[in-house]
């Protein structure tokens, strides 16, 4: 006998909830703020919205189903099973932040804020939450496939992400690699702030502030598209390094190289810089269009 399905609710700290941390109570918290001219009471209200919206999740899901809730912060740490489905309870940036963790599993995106999230890919209200979960259970649930980014490493280390992968310092020091744009182009020694190869889902973030800053002279990709985008952040001229390879566009089979000439830099997707793997002199990164999609349920 197969297993039930199992709902993975994924969600995270409020800002509400890290000012009560911070502070010890709503009273401290309410002053602290108050004495700085901001108001808590627009944070705690959106606080409560959101645990009404998970409570109405939670009691939508089937009875006979088995239900696991994970938080943000956990996601490196959390074992998402094949029979998954997960429903992502908060801003579309949630869903790019569980997307390098799955493997095919349907994601359901629930705007718990309507409003404030553009609702790229929380599309959905939490009342909606029972007729997606059978819809997601069954064989013909219909999702749209999104494009992810891969970046691996020589040594076998893997990076997935729905919206970008960043290559570059820790802090704010300057970032020393070389930079291949492909296989029959050479090479650029150079020193940035970084490397941005995005996706189309990402051309609404990140990857768009670049694209509008470069007087987007290429053209964006679709959010199912097999094609990525890549800028390099404030290059830097001299003797030794160039800026000639800036920006670029990236098809299927295409790659992008970043070969470590810094102690320590690191990659990390969608912006789990928690989750980041770290790259030593003399390391490559290859990214581009990865094999795996993102099954959004519409």
């Amino acid at each position: 006998m197969s297993l039930a399905p199992r709902v993975v609710l994924v969600h995270r700290v409020s800002e509400y909830e890290e000012l009560l941390a911070r502070h010890g109570t709503h009273g401290q918290a309410a002053f602290v703020l108050g004495s700085r001219g901001d108001d808590l009471d627009t944070l705690a209200a959106r606080h409560h919205a959101t645990r009404d919206a998970l409570t109405a999740i939670a009691a939508r899901i089937p009875l006979t189903w088995r239900q696991a809730r994970v938080e943000r912060a956990d996601l490196d740490r959390f074992l998402f099973a094949p029979e998954d489905i997960v429903v992502v309870a908060g801003q579309d940036g949630l869903v790019a932040n569980v997307a390098q963790y799955l493997h095919g599993q349907p994601v359901i995106g629930i705007d718990t804020d309507p409003g404030r999230n553009p609702g790229v890919l929380v599309r959905h209200r939490p009342g909606d939450a029972a007729a997606l979960l059978r819809a997601a259970a069954g064989p013909r649930v219909t999702t749209d496939a999104l494009t992810m980014a891969e970046g691996v490493t020589d040594d076998g280390r893997t990076l997935l992400a729905l919206n970008e992968i960043y290559v570059g310092s820790a802090g704010h020091r300057t970032a020393r690699y070389r930079l291949r744009p492909g296989a029959e182009e050479g090479e650029e020694t150079q020193a940035s702030s970084g490397v941005l190869v995005g996706t189309g889902t990402g051309a609404g973030g990140w990857l768009r502030s670049l694209w509008q800053e470069r007087g987007a002279a290429l053209p964006l990709p679709d959010a199912t598209e097999d094609r990525l985008l890549w800028y390099v952040r404030e290059a830097w001229p001299s003797p030794a390094t160039g800026v000639q390879r800036v920006a670029g566009l990236l098809a299927e089979r295409a790659r992008l190289t970043v070969t470590v000439e810094s102690d320590h830099l690191v990659a990390f997707a969608d912006g789990m810089e928690s989750d980041a793997l770290d790259l030593t002199w003399g390391q490559s990164l290859r990214a581009g269009v990865s094999e795996r999609r993102l099954r959004l349920v519409v």
